[in-house]
């Protein structure tokens, strides 16, 4: 498919990281195929993840087109664009016309961005997974490629007032490597595995993260921040 509208965004979208001065940490690049469907399953802390990981999936020389609720599309600012860079709608009162969207996608060769949460985690940490990305994974013939991003809740996130100024956070984004999923196999318990190395995942990259964590409304409680405690 034609890409007339995703280079411009791209341009604007890393001087716009320039300006933020943003430390990115990006890891595990040689797992984005060069070729062919694959899915990104991606943790959701904030409201820039798909642009942030979108722009670690570059070096692989690949354009992320990623599933976005409804109400994105229905911006008359954000609705061109994501249209024009091939973004997929999720409309969840109809969920299996964005199920067909992103097979159909896949099977032509591109990569699908997914945040199987479903919605921000407002504890920072991964809550309980939908079962798409494996189902669309098996659908299509595709591998699923684990990816997790901290440090970007630190900008724009759920319930906190946004922090557009220049901050040199450090932000990391990590690829997994890619895991295939045989058809028949036990969904639940894929994505139940899927959710546990997300989880060590993110795990390893707080641990290794160069800011500390405690007293901070950006991390969870669990290593001493005040976000709020998970529901699950």
């Amino acid at each position: 498919m034609a890409d007339l509208v995703y280079p411009p965004v791209i341009v604007a979208i890393k001087a716009f990281w320039k300006y933020l001065g943003l430390k990115f940490d990006f890891k595990g690049e040689e797992n984005v195929p060069r070729k062919g469907g694959a899915i990104l399953a991606i943790n959701h802390i904030g409201y820039l993840d798909f642009a942030i990981t979108g722009t670690a999936a570059l070096p692989a020389g690949r354009y992320v087109r990623f599933m976005a609720k409804k109400e994105i599309f229905d911006n008359k600012l954000a609705g061109p664009l994501m249209r024009g860079m091939h973004h997929i709608n999720v409309d969840r009162s109809n969920g299996s016309a964005s199920f067909v969207a992103a097979l159909r996608a896949l099977k032509s060769g591109e990569i699908i961005g997914i945040f199987p949460e479903g919605t921000i985690s407002t504890s920072f940490e991964i809550k309980g997974l939908k079962s798409g990305a494996v189902r669309l994974a098996m659908g299509a013939g595709v591998p699923v490629i684990p990816t997790v991003v901290w440090g970007s809740q630190r900008i724009w996130t759920k319930g906190v007032k946004r922090n557009l100024r220049r901050n040199n956070f450090p932000v990391t984004v990590r690829f997994a490597e890619p895991i295939f999923y045989d058809r028949g196999i036990d969904v639940e318990a894929a994505e139940s595995n899927l959710r546990e190395l997300l989880i060590k995942m993110l795990h390893e990259v707080q641990e290794q993260y160069p800011d500390s964590h405690v007293g901070q409304r950006w991390a969870p409680v669990r290593l001493g921040g005040t976000a709020p405690a998970p529901l699950n």
